[in-house]
């Protein structure tokens, strides 16, 4: 699996890359964001892990340029308690992001995280063709959405956690369990990831003939998506 690192702190990267390598990974460093767009646009890569704070260019324009191009999952680096880049990130079609300093382990923990549900999840939804949920169609191995017949352009995370909601269409489902099935990951305490997600889907979704929401927030018990 190949992975694109990018951040400008030399020494970090020469660590990250290094750990990944002995993990398995074929990884490509960069220390500056100057050739990122060439090559997200250019080449294929399983993952890429973007800092923010970036020279020149920041992580966050970057991002904007690869989801131009790309729907290549992609983790964020961010500094620690800086809640409104993480934010800001998910918005831009982040899928993750990882609070720094970090570990090694825990990256790849979270790396491993996203590479399952956007790889293993797929193969093995292989034999289920269709998921349709009112409007909307879902083609699990390809990773595809319709709605109305129109393509839905989903960042990765996206999909995993609309694919949850079109399985349980009818019934809400909570953050816990979104988290657990479309992240990964446990949820965590304070995280906002499901609801900045959400809140990107229900924007592309939009409502219906009546004006409601086709992605709906049932209070205390987590989110809904219309049946019919």
């Amino acid at each position: 699996m190949k992975i694109l690192l990018v951040d400008d702190d030399i020494l970090l990267v020469h660590m990250l890359a290094d750990y990944l390598q002995r993990e398995g990974f074929d990884v490509l460093a960069l220390h500056d964001g100057d050739t990122v767009f060439h090559e997200v646009s250019s080449k294929t890569y399983g993952i890429v892990i973007l800092d923010i704070m970036m020279p020149r260019t920041n992580g966050l324009e970057l991002l904007r340029q690869i989801r131009a191009v790309s729907q290549v999952p992609v983790l964020m680096l961010t500094a620690k308690g800086d809640d409104m880049d993480r934010i800001t990130g998910l918005e831009l079609g982040a899928d993750d992001y990882v609070p720094k300093p970090c570990t090694p382990r825990e990256l790849t923990a979270r790396i491993r995280a996203i590479l399952r549900r956007t790889h293993s999840l797929a193969a093995d939804a292989a034999l289920e063709s269709l998921l349709v949920a009112g409007p909307l169609r879902l083609w699990p191995a390809q990773r595809k959405a319709e709605w109305e017949g129109r393509p839905v352009q989903l960042t990765s995370t996206e999909f995993s956690l609309l694919e949850v909601l079109v399985r349980n269409a009818g019934r809400p489902v909570s953050k816990n369990e979104l988290s657990e099935q479309g992240l990964g990951r446990s949820l965590a305490r304070y995280d906002r990831n499901i609801d900045v997600h959400i809140s990107s889907l229900r924007r592309k979704l939009g409502l219906s003939k009546e004006g409601a929401p086709w992605l709906r927030t049932v209070h205390r018990l987590g989110y809904q998506l219309v049946k019919e």
